[in-house]
C-alpha cells in the first residue's frame, strides 16, 4: 500500500529540486526531473521535452546584469491518485533588483522508475516588474496583479 505522506514528501522534493537546479543554471539536472515524455510550458515557448528544454533554457538569452535568481515556492497543493499526482503551487521570483516576477506551476507529475517526475508543468505568470532582465512573459493583459 503506497505512503500518502512519503508521495507528497517526495513531490515536494520534486518541485524544490526543479527549483534548486535552475537557480544555479543546472540544466541538465533540471531536465532530469522530468519523464522522458515530459512536457514544460512556459510563455513565450512552445511546449518542450527534456532534450527542448535544455537547449530551449541553455540558449544563452539570459541578460547578463543577471547575476542573482531564486524562484521561492508556496503553499503546493498536492493531490496523490497512485502513481499520478496533481500539484499547484504559487512562486515568486526575486534577482539581484529584487522582485522580478510571480506566478503559479500547474503539475502533473508520474511515479518512475526514478521517483517522481514532471509528466507536464505549466508555468503560468501573472506578474512581471516592468523593470525585469527577464523578457516579457505576462499571461495576464496590462501586466496588471491579479
Amino acid at each position: 500500500m503506497p505512503d500518502l505522506a512519503s508521495d507528497r514528501d517526495a513531490i515536494r522534493d520534486l518541485l524544490a529540486r526543479y527549483t534548486y537546479h535552475g537557480d544555479r543554471g543546472r540544466i541538465d539536472d533540471l531536465a532530469a526531473c522530468f519523464a522522458p515524455d515530459g512536457v514544460l510550458e512556459y510563455p513565450g515557448a512552445a511546449p518542450c521535452g527534456p532534450a527542448a528544454i535544455k537547449a530551449s533554457l541553455s540558449s544563452g538569452t539570459r541578460d547578463r546584469r543577471l547575476t542573482f535568481i531564486r524562484h521561492h515556492i508556496t503553499n503546493p497543493l498536492i493531490i496523490v491518485d497512485g502513481d499520478v499526482a496533481t500539484a499547484r503551487s504559487y512562486f515568486c521570483v526575486h534577482s539581484n533588483f529584487g522582485p522580478d516576477h510571480s506566478g503559479t506551476y500547474d503539475d502533473r507529475i508520474v511515479r518512475t522508475a526514478e521517483g517522481w517526475r514532471f509528466a507536464r508543468r505549466r508555468v503560468r505568470i501573472d506578474w512581471q516588474t516592468k523593470a525585469s532582465l527577464f523578457r516579457p512573459m505576462v499571461t495576464r493583459p496590462n501586466n496588471l496583479t491579479p
